[in-house]
């Protein structure tokens, strides 16, 4: 695939990004595409390896990644998106903010830097829809079948597209006033401008999926409703209910979710209106607990909303710190020290931080108090044990803090209750192999059923529900 020698040739040359001066100033998307030319000879480093594990292991979409590698290589960018196209819904979304884990799977990372995959993904589907080469696809014949999905993010527009190409009448359902699930509103504008939503949205109104927005299933619309209207109800509300921490001070006022943040951000930024009390980091002290990618997006928000200082804490141990071009673990995902843009443009990171309490005054935070951790070696079948080091507790003057600390499992609402529907022992919907819940003719896809995951995660199992679906409704 690409060109035979051009792994040895040609060295890995990502993208560029905005200037941390300028980009702090608004909230634009910070990536800076190569030019096409450059793009070609990434394309070119794809190594004709034998067994792709870049596709096999790495991608959860399975992505025919050496084909459009090899096609974009030799100019063929039309045929690069048709490939594209077969195996992902949404790769304007992936091809910016998945973490790409077909690249620690590249069998060039073995010993050298991978080929960049998501830049290419990116390119091709950029330049697809530059051509006007993204076009809708509606359905030639009516099966007659009526489809709700509830819930519009990443596997709800999936597998909206997958049922209403196949003939199927498709409502989607979604609470807020916007589709986009996670991504119009958890995801910040600097890494997903909402644009590109919009721009995808179309395609799928043009090729005849309904979208009923501002609505709340169970209190707007009964259970018993969906199931008396629709042939299949399809559940892809995400993984919503958010992790706690249960330490004395947690009522106190400038104490919030991540995702409360991130949505009155969002929100903001588009000009739209927000309920509730105001939050802001602007010229406040900030820490925000956890240290995934959604911490992350809350150290860059803080950044551009003006913050004083910026901190992330993290209880598990820090990752290693690796230099290297190459995959320490191929093909298999690292666990090493990443530092993402958010970091770059200001953030003072620390890792095995328990959070012991928080102190304040007239009912608003000033003060986080927390201790070192020492965490023992793994035992098999148990999580290695956690002990406090009481020679480290201090405390921090903070004005917000923000919990980052990921997401238990699906909101246990009113609709799930009405349902019936069962749940696995994580708090998950449960569902078998086939997406079908313990309710006939109620499915689940996503972070739904799985758990919170990764967006290209979730339109695969979007994708994979759809199917068992018209299956379904075929019988």
């Amino acid at each position: 695939m690409g060109k035979i020698t051009g792994f040895m040739e040609y060295k890995r040359v990502n993208y560029g990004m905005r200037p941390i001066a300028e980009r702090l100033n608004d909230y634009r998307e910070i990536i800076v595409l190569p030019a096409q030319e450059e793009i070609a000879r990434q394309g070119g480093r794809c190594m004709d390896c034998g067994i792709p594990f870049c596709h096999a292991m790495g991608c959860p979409v399975y992505n025919l990644i050496p084909e459009w590698n090899d096609l974009v290589y030799n100019g063929k960018w039309q045929e690069a998106y048709w490939r594209l196209e077969m195996t992902n819904n949404l790769p304007e979304i992936t091809g910016r903010i998945c973490p790409a884990p077909c690249e620690t799977g590249c069998t060039l990372s073995i010993n050298d830097s991978s080929v960049t995959i998501k830049q290419i993904e990116l390119a091709i589907i950029e330049n697809a829809f530059k051509q006007g080469w993204v076009v809708p696809r509606p359905p030639s014949v009516e099966t007659g079948k009526k489809i709700a999905i509830i819930g519009s993010g990443p596997a709800g527009m999936a597998a909206a597209q997958e049922l209403r190409r196949l003939g199927h009448a498709v409502t989607v359902f979604e609470k807020a006033d916007r589709i986009g699930g996670i991504l119009r509103y958890g995801i910040p504008d600097f890494k997903l401008e909402k644009w590109v939503i919009d721009r995808r949205i179309e395609q799928l109104l043009s090729e005849g999926v309904e979208f009923e927005t501002g609505v709340h299933i169970g209190d707007d619309l009964s259970a018993k409703y969906l199931k008396r209207t629709f042939d299949v109800v399809l559940l892809t509300m995400g993984a919503g209910a958010p992790r706690d921490i249960n330490v004395p001070g947690r009522d106190l006022r400038g104490i919030h979710y991540a995702m409360d943040y991130l949505i009155q951000s969002n929100r903001s930024v588009a000009g739209l209106p927000v309920d509730g009390e105001i939050i802001s980091a602007k010229g406040k002290n900030v820490v925000v607990i956890g240290g995934g990618d959604t911490g992350s997006d809350c150290v860059g928000t803080a950044n551009r909303q003006g913050a004083k200082k910026v901190y992330q804490f993290e209880i598990l141990p820090k990752p290693m710190e690796w230099g290297e071009s190459f995959n320490p673990s191929w093909p298999n995902w690292p666990q090493i020290l990443r530092t993402s843009s958010s970091h770059e443009e200001g953030c003072a990171r620390d890792w095995n931080v328990l959070t012991q309490k928080f102190t304040g005054k007239a009912g608003n935070v000033e003060s986080m108090h927390f201790a070192k951790v020492k965490w023992g070696a793994p035992v098999a079948g148990k999580p290695p044990a956690m002990s406090v080091d009481p020679n480290t507790e201090t405390a921090l003057q903070v004005d917000l803090v923000l919990l980052a600390m990921g997401f238990l499992h699906v909101e246990h609402n009113k609709l799930l209750d009405e349902l019936q529907v069962a749940f696995d022992t994580r708090g998950n919907i449960q569902t078998n192999k086939r997406y079908e819940t313990s309710v006939p003719g109620v499915y689940a896809a996503g972070d739904a059923g799985i758990g919170a995951s990764l967006v290209v995660r979730a339109i695969f199992h979007g994708r994979e529900a759809a199917k068992s679906v018209s299956e379904y409704l075929g019988k």
